[in-house]
């Protein structure tokens, strides 16, 4: 086991979720830097308090071997299977107003299969808890028929809609990745223990949160961003007036990932959040999976009906506004972009590595420009 793993390992335990200043110092000065720096209390005042209350705890070289034991890793930035370029959504975003906007620090991982395989083609799906017959039936549709076109389901693993994606994607044979808000180690909710199991098996169980680590409610909301960082689209099947699901679309769209809600009965409690969010332009209404992987998918594919797809058809709202304000020629820089999109800078670097990826533009030493 090396000092590097070990200072990953520590830094997570102590880190306990999102934390830019922390990710800012280890890119700067490496793990093991970092570590001694955090153990010692060497550090400016914002982190140092950060980090305070738990930097005598090292139980990095414990952490390890009991992930190890249970048939997992931790994955950091060192890693090939790191999934830099799903992350890389988080550079749009100021950390420094919103402490919850940073990447993750490491993640660990129950499963053998690789996480940016896993992540290649991905839908994230999430619902209420409270799940109706109509929300569970709506999901196992969609969810088969995603899986059987070869993308993976990403969710949170807690009851209802969660529950039912991972379900139905291990019952059409498919992959699927559950991201925990509690260590790996722990089954959270406890009656999804076996089920965790077996997508740890088929696929992944990841989190942020070191071994040990109990849920809470603001470890769920953290969860959320990384629900959406690790998919292509987010698919809200149910949510109610107030809804974590809702918090996950609000993560997605900050991250430049489309978002789609399914439409429910308008006597049904538990989709008044979808309503609410296709009608006030939060998502695209999605009534069969096809709508979804036209959203997800590669720029170009056609769709169901055949028909042909325009080059901003898989874009969300916010990156098909940056597109718009780019120059038929030459390059401009993000403040310009901004300005002729109207939307924030931090939405539109938040945008551009999604119109990056999709190959619509590309950038050079003056600015951001057109492909094509």
């Amino acid at each position: 086991m090396s000092a590097r793993r070990e200072a990953w390992a520590y830094l997570s335990q102590v880190a306990q979720g999102p934390c830019a200043p922390l990710v800012e110092l280890v890119e700067a000065v490496g793990p093991e830097e970092a570590a001694r720096a955090v153990h010692g209390a060497e550090l400016p005042e914002a982190l140092r308090t950060r980090t305070q209350a738990r930097r005598h705890i090292d139980s990095a070289a414990r952490d390890l071997d009991l992930v190890g034991r249970l048939g997992g890793r931790l994955l950091t930035p060192d890693d090939e299977d790191w999934p830099a370029w799903r992350l890389l959504a988080f550079d749009g975003l100021d950390s420094r107003r919103d402490r919850e906007s940073a990447p993750p620090l490491a993640l660990w991982v129950l499963g053998e299969r690789p996480l940016t395989e896993l992540t290649d083609r991905a839908v994230a799906v999430v619902g209420t808890r409270a799940a109706s017959g109509y929300g569970e039936h709506v999901t196992g549709q969609f969810v088969d028929d995603l899986a059987g076109r070869g993308w993976t389901v990403v969710s949170g693993g807690a009851y209802g809609i969660d529950g039912a994606a991972h379900r139905a994607a291990l019952a059409a044979g498919g992959a699927t990745v559950a991201v925990l808000a509690c260590g790996v180690d722990r089954a959270y909710p406890a009656g999804h223990a076996r089920l965790l199991r077996e997508i740890a098996r088929e696929g992944a169980v990841v989190s942020e949160y070191a071994p040990g680590i109990t849920p809470a409610r603001h470890r769920f909301l953290a969860r959320n961003r990384l629900v959406a960082a690790l998919a292509d689209a987010v698919l809200v099947v149910e949510a109610g007036a107030r809804s974590g699901a809702r918090n996950t679309a609000t993560w997605a769209s900050r991250l430049g990932r489309p978002v789609l809600a399914v439409p429910g009965p308008v006597t049904s409690a538990s989709s008044v959040g979808c309503h609410r969010m296709i009608r006030e332009g939060e998502a695209l209404l999605a009534a069969r999976a096809a709508d979804v992987v036209e959203a997800a998918g590669p720029v170009g594919v056609a769709g169901e009906d055949g028909g042909p797809v325009r080059a901003l058809d898989g874009l969300s709202a916010k990156a098909a506004l940056v597109y718009d304000a780019l120059p038929a020629s030459g390059s401009v820089g993000v403040r310009e972009l901004s300005e002729g999109s109207g939307l924030p800078i931090g939405s539109v670097r938040g945008a551009l590595p999604v119109l990056e990826l999709a190959g619509l533009v590309g950038s050079d030493g003056t600015g951001w420009f057109r492909r094509g």
